[in-house]
């Protein structure tokens, strides 16, 4: 797969009322998964540099994908979309063994630097992917689609549109743990637990992510 991967997201406090509405509107549930994520990167760190990806995921399925910022004269890209979603280019497979992958890229210089945990309801409607994603640290709902439809979309879920985030989940966990003094670089359950996230705080770091 390859195509320009366009979304955004919003922080959400109440992630039943979202659900709710959700269904409410006629959306389509499609798949409900638990997902493990590692970040590859070589020694030098220089994907991240380059605001690149290199990402095997666990969940239904085993997947490799490859983020990359697009080029700023694609003809796939509108003016008017800068810096209102986060766009990347996407380039994905799906891989048959988790470890025998892990194994094959640190085997080319690529070691796993983080790891991320999410838990993720799908959705379809109006020509766009709903996904209502738990972290450890909060709860999100995210749209991707085509521009215009993602906006009415989020028009349609009563969704604040000048309060959308399109910095992606890692980037929200630096704000976090530096604004908490966070020890650990892995952003699972499991290290969370103990943490004492005051809602008002974490909605202000979302709500200025952009």
């Amino acid at each position: 797969m390859n195509h320009l991967e366009i979304e955004v997201k919003f922080y959400i406090s109440d992630i039943q009322r979202v659900r709710d509405v959700i269904l409410q509107q006629g959306a389509a549930f499609e798949a409900s998964c638990f997902e493990t994520n590692i970040r590859f990167d070589d020694a030098a760190g220089t994907l991240k540099a380059g605001r690149k990806l290199l990402r095997l995921r666990q969940d239904s399925a085993c997947r490799l994908t490859v983020k990359i910022p697009p080029e700023t004269s694609s003809h796939s890209m509108r003016d008017d979309w800068t810096g209102q979603f986060k766009i990347y280019r996407e380039y994905e497979v799906t891989v048959s063994d988790f470890q025998t992958m892990s194994a094959m890229l640190e085997q080319l210089g690529f070691y796993p630097r983080q790891t991320y945990e999410k838990h993720r309801e799908t959705f379809r409607f109006c020509d766009t992917e709903l996904c209502l994603d738990t972290l450890p640290y909060g709860h999100f709902i995210e749209i991707e689609g085509e521009g215009e439809d993602i906006r009415r979309v989020a028009h349609l879920l009563g969704l604040d549109w000048e309060k959308r985030i399109t910095a992606n989940y890692l980037q929200l966990f630096e704000n976090i743990k530096r604004r908490l003094q966070l020890p650990f670089e892995d952003v699972t359950f499991d290290n969370f637990k103990g943490v004492m996230l005051d809602a008002s705080v974490l909605r202000c770091l979302m709500e200025t992510a952009f």
